[in-house]
């Protein structure tokens, strides 16, 4: 049975002060627990129904953590999905290493107020998928650690490093010839552009795209071009953040992973 002091510790985890100050986060969701407990992450508590505990044993094996049986009711109580699932566990916020340790051998994410936490999750998931297992945020881009951006990644959480920095003074710190692609008006149509070399994706903002004070980085501008039908006439302003990193990430990979990068 969740007692009132736990049920008021696991809703706190919901709030990033409280993460930061336990140093802790709330994994929920079966997929999403599966993932943290193949990760190196230490799992401090997990809750479960009992028909969980009965089926994961294969999982649990391995853990030396504290498991504790509870009830739908209770789930509830502490669940932040609309419709709760069978599994929720407290783990330990990993050390991250610097920002921007194994550039420019490796393609790196660089998120620039990326604020919208389904945004930051499918960005994390999308990463993963890529073989990108590095993201640099700015510091006013959404905690990787909030409930909904853990759920949206669907376990890349734990396979990614993600650190956050001001960024300016990073790419002051960058070697000049580093490349810097980001998504620009103005830049070459991405599709007939060559990628050679692995460097940072730069991804702006949902709704005022890649700063000002960074722009002047980005040496490698590109552009993600429209497509329609004969006689159909795009009106969409602009690509969502997650979807235009899909984008640039497939196109600048396919094109590294064919150069044996």
């Amino acid at each position: 049975m969740l007692s009132q002091n736990q049920i008021k510790h696991i809703n706190s985890l919901k709030i990033k002060k409280f993460r930061q100050s336990e140093q802790a986060f709330i994994v929920e969701g079966e997929k999403c627990v599966s993932e943290l407990l193949a990760s190196s992450i230490k799992v401090i508590k997990l809750f479960a129904l009992p028909e969980w505990f009965e089926k994961n044993h294969s999982l649990l094996r391995a853990l030396h953590s504290e498991q504790q049986e509870i009830t739908v009711d209770e789930l509830k109580k502490v669940s932040d999905l609309i419709t709760p699932n069978q599994v929720l566990a407290i783990a330990e916020i990993p050390k991250t290493s610097s920002p921007g340790s194994n550039l420019p051998a490796v393609m790196t994410l660089a998120l620039d107020g990326i604020r919208d936490p389904g945004n930051m999750g499918t960005i994390i998931r999308t990463a993963d998928w890529f073989g990108i297992t590095q993201i640099i945020c700015s510091s006013d881009s959404v905690d990787m650690y909030n409930p909904k951006v853990v759920q949206a990644s669907m376990g890349s959480f734990s396979r990614v490093n993600v650190s956050y920095t001001f960024l300016p003074d990073f790419f002051k710190s960058l070697p000049a010839d580093v490349p810097v692609f980001g998504a620009l008006l103005e830049g070459p149509d991405i599709t007939q552009k060559s990628f050679t070399r692995p460097g940072i994706i730069l991804i702006g903002s949902e709704s005022h795209g890649i700063s000002r004070t960074l722009i002047p980085f980005v040496n490698e501008p590109l552009h993600i071009p429209r497509f329609s039908a004969p006689g159909i006439k795009n009106h969409a302003e602009s690509l969502n953040a997650s979807i235009a990193n899909g984008i640039i990430c497939y196109e600048i990979c396919k094109q590294l992973f064919k150069n044996n990068f």
